[in-house]
């Protein structure tokens, strides 16, 4: 039965964290964002974050966006600082077409920081970014 369960591989999509200043606020804060660097849009896209370590734990948080278009990307949300010294992760999942995708993003413990900064596909800013 299990063999028969087609799970198709996840390919340009991308979960990336982003260090930008908050105009309002005037701080500088990191934000999680979803990348579809592919030629499909993807629908009912389904994400749930939780950050974990071996003594502490985050509550889960569900984010639902119905429509990422084909080459674009969306904002999940704000990460406090606290929160860069657990392990982060993205559960996504959604449609493209009439296949079901899967995939989970961690983030390590401190990974989220300066140096770690790269050039994000689609984007014009530089982030952490988990493939």
């Amino acid at each position: 039965m299990k063999k028969d369960i087609d799970i198709p591989e996840v390919k340009n999509v991308h979960v990336a964290v982003v260090q930008e200043k908050h105009l309002e606020y005037k701080t500088i804060d990191w934000n999680a964002y979803i990348i579809n660097n592919s030629d499909t849009d993807l629908e009912t896209v389904l994400i749930v974050s939780q950050g974990k370590s071996e003594t502490k734990i985050t509550p889960p948080m569900r984010h639902t966006i119905a429509k990422l278009p084909a080459r674009s990307y969306a904002k999940i949300e704000f990460l406090q600082e606290k929160v860069l010294e657990l392990n982060n992760t993205f559960k996504v999942t959604f449609f493209e077409g009439n296949k079901m995708f899967d995939k989970t993003y961690v983030f390590r413990k401190n990974t989220i920081n300066e140096k770690a900064l790269q050039t994000l596909p689609l984007m014009q800013l530089r982030g952490v970014l988990v493939k």
